[in-house]
């Protein structure tokens, strides 16, 4: 090569950047070089982002000059290194070569602010601006806008504005590379209406103002706006439009939920061919799916010329989202045979929809592939596996997650909190919360509620004291969510008045949440008259109650026998508040009914109602059929539960007890042998206490326990206490042919009373 300086200028000014690179390597080593040739080959290495090759040429470079003399003392070439290993994610690198010039300039200053900016450094490079002022140099329009957007990633708006202040003095703070990046990072920051106003006052602005606001309205939950200035963009007429544009405003659509105007704009992203870019076009099949319209969104998709993986996860977790597991599926596989390799994202994505036994299959198999491709280790995945083995129905296999989970996070520790909690593993929820609470400085109102959860279904009184004290002292007491579990567990452990100081203390914090779970503890505990002046209070407010509220409130009337209130109520639900009808509502309303021994009635809204009866409504008939003595009702309300659950002992029990109670010993013999010849044995009653700390569980004639002849000694002396004091059990007529009485069955109702 007769001319090595010459070559290499023009193979890079005509755009040939690897065959420069290639002329520098065919170089003998000692071959000297010029300055521009060494700065067209660093140029060449920043926008290939060819980190090796620019190592190569910087040692070429120190090795021309021994001396430490020359050109490896060059402002300009030194300015060009930095700038290259920025771009090339050397960050380190670009302040090395900045700590050794002997001579800077802005523009070296602003090189190595924007390296660092670029590579997630961004405290380093708001510390290295502040390092150039007090230095004494004046920042340039890079070294501002460098700055400004590492504040915005920091989303720090206090610095932001210290930099404001400064491009304000600076005589190139006016320019538009500043001004779009404050624009940007007010509103990144949540400061958007001053990133607007600043946006207003842009004299000349180009495709990047526009695309920094409209961007930042849609991220801040300013939607329509966001829609209105992109609006005014297209009428302006001077700029048009490109894919990150379209992308902000898709997304918009999709968020507000605004077919109408994502169709309008689908149709002007045809009009200038960006439909089928991958960015818009990920967008606006992200913009389809949130609205509810997959099939569109999947033919958007299929259009897209080249989708990206973040374009087939955002298909695959829209599909996942609505709980297509198997349509899931088949983009998963399309998607694999395409040849990318799918991302934590992507089976987060399918394991989302992995929800009931039927899924646990297929949640098995994504599980077994994610560790074939490595994924088992990322904390986000596992997190995600135990959720879905949790939704499966598979607690066993969610612990073993849990249990290999190295790096867990507090979404581990709530994730298997929530899975014990939904498995009735309740012993579970305190052991491990007990070993959360030695591993983290401080716990977060989802674990605390989930303890609570645990705590109500076992009336464990002291730690709902203890998890309130808690909350008070770390400040989560005003925490709405918390508080609300608080007056919940409050009022099913039985304390309503700490539920009523709780409510009260709330104040102006209080939502429908509230109110619904102290109206919901009043009906349950028998006080009607507070849980229907506190709905009372509530609707006089203007709150709008939702279906828990009337859940008590239907309760309230069913224990203190109004029903034609009750009736009232249920009527108004739907009509006044747009409340359909649920499943527990229609439990309600037979169970007002059949209390009340207006079984015909119970039976006819039975019959009439949305659903097919469960288990639980005919139980509320079959218990009231008992009560009332009447056998057709039971026949029917026990032929229902055993149509569902052939093998439900309450169901053959209750109708025996009927059969017994009417007199009619032969339909009691024959559905006593048929219980036998189908091996339904009646489930022993169980009951629970929490004391000093551990679970004491009893069965009905149990004997394992380790305190039975203790507890057994006290009941026998509690029952003939009773006997003296005058107590005669009421045993049902026409019985005694088939009943003994001792004190022990009659009390076993009373062990945990003596116990706890």
């Amino acid at each position: 090569m007769q001319n090595p300086n010459a070559t290499i200028l023009q193979l890079y000014h005509s755009g040939r950047l690897s065959a420069a690179l290639r002329a520098f390597e065919s170089l003998p080593a000692s071959a000297p070089l010029s300055a521009a040739a060494y700065a067209a080959l660093v140029g060449a290495c920043s926008r290939l982002r060819s980190l090796p090759h620019g190592r190569l040429i910087h040692r070429h470079l120190l090795a021309s000059s021994p001396d430490g003399a020359g050109l490896a003392r060059n402002t300009v070439l030194s300015n060009h290194l930095i700038t290259m290993y920025g771009r090339c994610a050397a960050p380190d690198s670009a302040r090395a070569v900045f700590d050794g010039m002997p001579d800077r300039n802005p523009v070296s200053w602003a090189a190595v602010i924007a390296a660092h900016a670029q590579n997630g450094r961004c405290a380093d490079a708001v510390g290295m601006f502040s390092s150039m002022l007090r230095a004494g140099t004046a920042p340039d329009q890079f070294a501002l806008g460098s700055t400004a957007r590492a504040c915005a990633e920091l989303g720090d708006v206090g610095l932001g504005r210290q930099v404001h202040a400064q491009a304000i003095k600076s005589e190139d703070g006016s320019d538009l590379i500043v001004q779009n990046a404050l624009v940007t990072m007010y509103s990144k920051s949540g400061s958007v209406g001053d990133g607007l106003t600043l946006f207003e006052r842009i004299r000349d602005k180009d495709l990047i103002s526009w695309g920094s606001i409209i961007a930042g309205l849609a991220q801040q939950g300013c939607e329509m706006e966001a829609l209105r200035i992109f609006r005014e963009m297209i009428a302006e007429g001077m700029h048009l439009p490109n894919e990150f544009h379209f992308g902000s405003v898709f997304r918009a659509c999709g968020v507000f939920d605004s077919l109408e105007f994502g169709e309008q704009i689908h149709s002007l992203s045809v009009k200038y061919m960006l439909d089928r870019d991958s960015y818009a076009g990920c967008s606006l099949s992200d913009m389809y799916a949130r609205c509810n319209k997959l099939e569109s969104a999947r033919k958007v998709f299929y259009r897209i010329e080249a989708p990206d993986l973040v374009s087939w996860n955002s298909l695959i977790n829209a599909y996942s989202a609505k709980g297509l597991l198997s349509e899931a599926m088949v983009l998963f596989s399309e998607m694999r045979d395409s040849g990318l390799r799918p991302d934590g994202i992507t089976v987060r994505g399918l394991l989302c929809a992995c929800v009931g036994y039927d899924a646990l299959s297929q949640g098995r198999a994504i599980h077994s592939y994610l560790v074939k491709l490595g994924l088992d280790r990322d904390v986000t995945v596992c997190n995600s596996l135990l959720s879905m083995y949790a939704r499966c129905l598979d607690f066993p296999s969610a612990m073993d997650v849990f249990n290999e989970t190295n790096d867990r996070d507090v979404v581990t520790w709530n994730s298997i909190l929530t899975a014990c909690v939904q498995s009735q593993r309740l012993e579970d929820v305190f052991r491990l919360f007990s070993l959360l609470h030695r591993s983290v400085s401080s716990l977060d109102r989802i674990s605390l509620s989930n303890v609570l959860s645990a705590s109500a279904e076992l009336g464990y009184f002291e730690m709902v004291k203890q998890i309130h004290a808690y909350a008070f002292k770390v400040g989560l007491v005003s925490d709405t969510m918390l508080s609300n579990g608080l007056i919940d567990t409050y009022a099913k452990c039985g304390s309503l008045d700490d539920a009523n100081k709780l409510f009260k203390i709330m104040g102006t914090g209080r939502d429908v949440f509230s109110w619904s779970s102290l109206i919901v503890g009043y009906a349950q505990f028998g006080y009607a008259k507070e849980a229907l002046d506190l709905f009372a209070r509530m609707r006089n407010l203007g709150i709008k109650p939702n279906h828990v509220t009337f859940v008590g409130v239907l309760t309230a009337c069913s224990r203190v026998g109004l029903v034609d209130e009750g009736c009232y109520y249920y009527s108004i639900m739907e009509p006044e508040y747009g409340i359909v009808p649920t499943r527990e509502h229609c439990s309600c309303v037979i169970d007002l009914l059949a209390r009340a021994g207006r079984l015909s009635e119970a039976a006819k809204f039975v019959d009439q109602m949305p659903f097919e009866p469960d288990i639980i409504m005919w139980k509320t008939l079959l218990a009231a059929s008992k009560t009332h003595n009447d056998v057709e009702m039971g026949k029917r309300a026990a032929e229902g539960i055993l149509n569902i659950d052939p093998s439900h002992s309450a169901a053959y029990v209750l109708l025996c007890n009927i059969y017994a109670s009417s007199g009619n010993w032969d339909e009691f013999a024959r559905l006593k042998k048929a219980m036998r010849s189908s091996g339904v044995q009646k489930s022993p009653g169980k009951s629970w206490i929490k004391l000093k700390g551990e679970l004491k569980v009893f069965i009905v004639e149990d004997r394992s326990h380790p305190e039975a002849d203790e507890i057994y000694t006290m009941l026998e002396l509690v029952g003939m206490e009773m006997v003296k004091s005058g107590y005669i059990p009421e045993l049902p007529r026409h019985s005694c042919k088939y009943t003994s009485f001792d004190h022990t069955d009659l009390l076993n109702e009373e062990i945990l009373v003596e116990y706890g």
